[in-house]
């Protein structure tokens, strides 16, 4: 593991480090994480408007309805850059900081091509997020694109998944054995006596396991066989992903169930709740001018909520305060004519009252409520998820990511379902499950062996026109023959499980002599049964492009017509990503080949 980033709160030891990026008035890199916060905090009011900060962006690739490669991004000045140069910014800073951390440990390592990277996205981001992602990584010199194959997007729940299932007992905390004790989490109860206890029930019971577990040294799977099934909840920063998997047999490879989801539930709702409850305190109106024109001080009440955030519990006493930077207290007054007490005194919210001290004082249950929406929507979507006919028997949930640290999601997470007899586990180092898992998946991409398809995906075509079964708006007559125009033919349906490595197959033939590029537009549905591309809910998502050779006169096989070259194209759906290889039949030579999702 590389060792702590620097900055952040003081006497505090931290292993992930916030998504901050600061770039100076011209728009270069300055400084990211902690360091960028810091810097950009102390820096004087009128000289931090020219500064380009922005914080949490990564979510903003996600939530783009049409992402492309010029999609801009807003600091929190108001001022705007091409999303992908931002996230180049901190791809770049991420390389050069652990090429150093390399350096240090091995001098002799040669510089090029040494290294794979392993870049991790949410399972729930559609194929543009993840090309955007190694777009950016081209551009912040990861890799190049002659050596693409150096660069693997791997999915966040996937890289817990493979964690941990190599993670020993006395490595997890059980919340079934959490009890409240002292305003705070009580201590667990040992796994290792709840297995024995468990492992003693099932000698008596008729279907008998054999058990590999001895005083917690074995590893967790020792409790399960081929064929069991669990599910990984990732609660990060902007989302919650949850993946369920079946572990197999010999090779203890992992097979998904059910297509990958989740939702926009992730630790950052709760800033967002915060947010609107200043604005019912303070007007909505004043928020927003106060965080354009006071963008550092903005950026220090966001401190001061997030250390009290982290404090909050679902059993603890005492109120909770926040402090309120000078320079808010300061710029109400200056714009409302009164001072921050007597907005409060106005406002219709009670568990909020003014300090003496010149702080925000919070009751725990108005700290809690803030949690309520985005808690209450990471248990729906699993609760749905369980629901589904393809995941029953799911006994095991993880709990990892980020935001799975906080007591107040455990409890709630354990509260709604272990009453359903599912069993909720969080690993000790629950932060950085995921980072830990992508190194192991980096090591063996081919861990997670079969997946399921998040969509319908396939290209129009015209059929043969048949009476009775096509709609007359779809007739096409071209040389006396009668056409279906629009077809969708299927590629892959929605949820159906693809091996790593299974191939579709096509084949494409130029439209005309001499013709150097092939491009199909390609489609996709939520449907299984679209059966044509105008159908509601069939859109354009991307676009195959063949690159041909020029043929050189003669070359075509004997008798062979110029206007029928075949190219065979190979498409793979079962990898995190989307990918196509392609071959000339005539000439038997590789054909260069992409998918392109950012293209509109």
């Amino acid at each position: 593991m590389m060792r702590k980033w620097e900055g952040g709160d003081p006497g505090v030891a931290h292993q992930k480090t916030p998504t901050c990026l600061l770039l100076t008035p011209e728009g270069a890199f300055h400084s990211f994480g902690y360091t960028a916060r810091d810097y950009y905090h102390d820096l004087d009011p009128e000289e931090a408007r020219d500064w380009l900060y922005f914080e949490k962006f990564k979510m903003k690739i996600h939530s783009a309805t049409d992402l492309t490669l010029k999609t801009q991004l807003e600091a929190v000045n108001g001022k705007k850059m091409p999303a992908l140069e931002v996230f180049a910014h901190a791809l770049r800073f991420f390389k050069e900081h652990a090429l150093q951390e390399l350096r240090e440990q091995c001098p002799s390592m040669p510089e090029k091509d040494t290294v794979r990277w392993v870049l991790t996205v949410p399972a729930i981001w559609k194929q543009p997020a993840k090309q955007f992602m190694r777009e950016a990584a081209y551009l912040a010199g990861l890799v190049s694109r002659e050596n693409a194959e150096q660069l693997l997007i791997a999915l966040e729940p996937e890289a817990a998944s493979v964690y941990c299932r190599k993670l020993r007992l006395h490595q997890l905390v059980d919340l079934s054995g959490l009890a409240p004790r002292g305003g705070r989490l009580g201590e667990r109860r040992s796994i290792d006596s709840s297995f024995r206890q468990a492992r003693e029930q099932l000698r008596r019971s008729r279907h008998s396991r054999t058990f590999l577990v001895e005083s917690g040294v074995g590893e967790l799977w020792a409790e399960l066989q081929a064929g069991d099934r669990y599910m990984v909840a990732d609660c990060g920063g902007g989302t919650v992903d949850l993946t369920v998997h079946q572990l197999e047999q010999p090779h203890g490879t992992l097979k998904e169930l059910y297509k990958a989801s989740g939702g926009p539930y992730g630790a950052v709702g709760v800033d967002l709740a915060f947010e609107q409850l200043l604005g019912r305190i303070f007007g909505e109106d004043f928020i927003t001018t106060f965080k354009r024109q006071r963008p550092a001080a903005w950026v220090d009440l966001t401190i001061a909520f997030e250390a009290r955030k982290r404090t909050a519990g679902p059993h603890r006493a005492g109120a909770l305060n926040i402090s309120l930077p000078f320079s808010f207290i300061d710029f109400y007054r200056k714009q409302r004519g009164h001072n921050v007490e007597t907005a409060l005194r106005r406002s219709s919210v009670n568990f909020v009252k003014w300090s003496s001290q010149g702080m925000l004082r919070m009751s725990c249950e108005a700290m809690n409520e803030l949690f309520q929406p985005t808690v209450s929507g990471i248990i729906q979507h699993i609760e749905v998820l369980l629901a589904q006919p393809e995941v029953q028997g799911v006994k095991l949930l993880f709990l990892v990511g980020g935001f799975a640290e906080s007591p107040v999601l455990q409890h709630a997470v354990q509260a709604a379902l272990g009453a359903r007899g599912l069993r909720v586990v969080v690993p000790h180092d629950v932060g950085l499950t995921i980072l830990k898992g992508a190194v192991l998946f980096g090591q063996a991409p081919g861990v997670v062996r079969v997946r399921r398809s998040p969509l319908t995906y396939g290209v129009g075509v015209l059929n043969r026109f048949v009476d009775g079964r096509h709609p007359p708006d779809k007739l096409l007559v071209r040389d006396g023959r009668r056409w279906c125009t629009d077809v969708f033919e299927r590629f892959v349906a929605v949820e159906q499980s693809v091996a790593l490595g299974e191939e579709v197959r096509r084949s494409y033939c130029p439209a005309r002599p001499g013709q150097r590029r092939v491009l199909i537009n390609l489609y996709c549905c939520t449907a299984e049964d679209a059966r044509f591309i105008t159908d509601p809910g069939v859109r354009k998502c991307g676009a195959l492009s063949l690159e041909l050779e020029p043929t050189v006169s003669g070359s075509d096989p004997a008798g062979a017509h110029p206007g029928r070259r075949e190219i065979r194209a190979a498409m793979q759906f079962g990898d995190t990503e989307i990918k196509v290889t392609a071959v000339d039949v005539s000439t038997n030579r590789s054909v260069r080949a992409a998918i392109d999702f950012l293209s509109n």
